[in-house]
């Protein structure tokens, strides 16, 4: 490997712009070798500027490409686990968004692929790990000085939803995020899901069950409650309480900057992700390049990416059919035995 680490990005979208921005301006010690995207235009706009980037619509000519080390997947759900196994079969480490793969089955046979490598090559995009308020939540329920957590209050809020966007991804796309960050702020499983449905709001497209109100139950008791409202018209609010025996902890109340103009003073609410969580997103990117130059994977890996996509599932049959509904997860493999918990 040469002194810079050579990415290919797979995807010109939104996020996939953003990580080559990223890549290329922030993140020291990578280039980005090649971008892919079905749309060509797009792939040639993000790569716009760079030296040395080739351009491609099919994502294993990307992986192919002259310089490529790792990979970096910003496409959409469905074309991951394709992605995910021709990394594996080239022996590439990759750094996936999230969803790592949006239906279990996938997930599995994602899971099972790298397992039968006997070694990882994946880390799964959930960047609130790499968030700093999430860190320090995280190193006080660790510490202990808190007591044993009893529960987690989430809220999760958007402007508004993508066109499409189905009330299934409310839970599947959107609270992946709050799944991931309970198993990991909490160390354990969540093992069961129910799904309440408020009136919807007027704000929310026709036929779009929004807000929703999921509740996770853990596997040593805990409850963890999520509020996820993807058209709220007014920012982009992350929030978090820890509810514990000896105290309480709270992350997102001051996400935003405070303006003062002529007449007053107010707030300024974040508008999508890519601001509220820019930092993470920096620090997540940047560690993972750290760390595949060094030879190493670190961060959230392939059980995270499994287990969040099952407890997702569960979430979206538990708000089709009203109930409560079980979590279960296979057994999992020894090569995740002790990570990301």
């Amino acid at each position: 490997m040469g002194e810079l680490l050579g990415v290919a990005v797979l995807g010109a979208g939104s996020m996939g712009a953003d990580h080559i921005r990223r890549l290329a301006r922030v993140v020291g010690g990578a280039r980005v070798a090649a971008v892919a995207d079905p749309d060509v235009e797009r792939a040639e706009a993000a790569a716009a500027g760079l030296v040395g980037v080739t351009v491609h619509t099919d994502p294993e000519a990307a992986l192919d490409a002259p310089g490529v080390d790792a990979v970096l997947i910003a496409s959409p759900g469905p074309a991951h686990e394709a992605a995910l196994l021709a990394a594996f079969a080239r022996g590439l480490p990759v750094l996936c968004e999230k969803p790592m793969v949006p239906d279990p089955a996938g997930a599995l046979r994602v899971m099972e692929a790298e397992a039968r490598l006997g070694r990882r090559l994946a880390q799964i995009g959930f960047m609130r790990r790499y968030d700093a308020e999430y860190l320090r939540l995280k190193a006080l329920l660790d510490g202990g000085s808190l007591g044993r957590p009893l529960m987690l209050h989430c809220v999760h809020r958007n402007v508004s939803s993508p066109p499409g966007f189905s009330s299934a991804q409310l839970i599947n796309s959107s609270v992946s995020h709050e799944i991931d960050a309970a198993r990991w702020l909490l160390g354990e499983e969540l093992t069961a899901v129910t799904v309440r449905r408020p009136v919807s709001s007027a704000g929310a497209p026709e036929g779009l069950i929004d807000p929703q109100f999921v509740l996770f139950e853990t596997e040593r008791g805990a409850l963890v409650d999520v509020e996820v409202f993807v058209n709220c018209g007014f920012g982009y609010q992350v929030r978090c309480e820890a509810v514990c025996e000896a105290g309480s902890a709270r992350l997102g109340e001051e996400d935003s900057v405070v303006v003062t103009r002529a007449g007053g003073a107010g707030r300024e609410v974040p508008q999508n992700y890519l601001v509220r969580f820019a930092d993470a997103y920096d620090r997540e990117v940047r560690d993972w390049v750290d760390a595949t130059r060094a030879g190493r994977v670190t961060g959230p890996g392939v059980w995270d990416g499994y287990a969040a996509s099952v407890v997702a599932e569960a979430g979206v049959r538990a708000l089709e059919s009203g109930g409560r509904v079980a979590v279960e997860l296979a057994p999992r493999p020894d090569l995740y035995a002790g990570i990301s918990r």
